[in-house]
């Protein structure tokens, strides 16, 4: 399709809430132990393709419509997918392991700027707000499992993420019908 008269461009939140959704979901099933961690391969292509840098496009594109709260959340978790990717596929630190004191705190950082952009999502509809206070309690049972190489944590941390990454897809899902059907179809609250 070409623009034009009346022409206008496509909300990339869609776009970034799918690359975050998926990413979480797959990596979320491994934290919960689910899925073998050996298989994190799958979780770093998705990491740096759709995570990564479909998220920081999306951030972009927000920057474009004027979303100060969507350019800085899906840049950001882009850069953290990318991040990961590279933590992870270098083996920095012995990152690949999936244990030590340098990985907890990289997820605390994380929780710490999630429960600050969860402040944000007040004036948001309620399942954006859920999202972000789910992360955030993603990021902090991670970190503290991973700070500890606690296990169990680790695992509560997994299945949280899961519930994430699924309320993600499904706000996704509500903002492309909403486009489609040009009515609010799945309710965010």
């Amino acid at each position: 399709m070409t623009g034009g008269a009346g022409w206008m461009p496509a909300n990339p939140a869609p776009l970034g809430l799918s690359g975050f959704g998926l990413t979480t979901l797959v990596l979320s099933f491994m934290n919960a132990n689910l899925v073998s961690p050996k298989d994190l391969g799958v979780v770093l292509g998705m990491a740096l393709a759709f995570g990564g840098l479909c998220q920081l496009l999306a951030g972009m594109w927000e920057f474009r419509t004027g979303n100060t709260f969507g350019a800085v959340a899906f840049s950001s978790y882009g850069a953290f997918w990318l991040s990961f990717w590279a933590l992870v596929n270098f083996n920095i630190g012995g990152l690949g392991a999936g244990t030590g004191s340098a990985l907890g705190l990289y997820l605390w950082m994380w929780g710490i700027f999630t429960a600050m952009l969860f402040l944000c999502t007040f004036a948001s509809p309620r399942a954006l707000q859920l999202l972000f206070l789910l992360l955030t309690v993603t990021f902090i049972l991670l970190g503290i499992g991973n700070s500890g190489g606690n296990a169990s944590i680790v695992h509560a941390g997994g299945y949280v993420g899961i519930a994430t990454g699924a309320l993600a897809l499904y706000i996704a899902c509500a903002d492309i019908m909403q486009a489609v059907y040009k009515r609010s179809v799945l309710p965010v609250g």
